[in-house]
């Protein structure tokens, strides 16, 4: 289980990276036109400069729905490969079922 301070963080990003997403893609848009105005770049950059980092959303991290943990997440089910294996155990998951060959 993941501390709970790190999966309140997390949700907090996902927040205010949707919160900021349309202003960051209307400013990185003119800030990578070759064709605009360099005074319009450069605001566009400041703009980008001023906004908070969690509105990146590559600052979000892929965490498990259940046990909020980071790593060997599979994006298909939103958990972790350790609950996941546990879920398809027990049948809990539609049309997944157990390899043997």
């Amino acid at each position: 289980m993941a501390r709970k301070a790190l999966v309140n963080r997390n949700e907090k990003r996902v927040r205010i990276a949707e919160k900021f997403r349309a202003r960051r893609e209307e400013a990185k848009k003119v800030w990578l036109d070759p064709k605009a105005n360099p005074r319009e770049r450069d605001r566009a950059l400041l703009k980008l400069q001023k906004m908070p980092r969690d509105a990146c959303r590559a600052r979000v991290r892929n965490r498990c729905a259940i046990t909020g943990r980071p790593r060997g997440y599979f994006r298909r089910f939103g958990m972790a490969r350790n609950k996941l294996r546990e879920f398809a155990m027990n049948g809990e998951i539609p049309g997944v079922v157990k390899s043997s060959w």
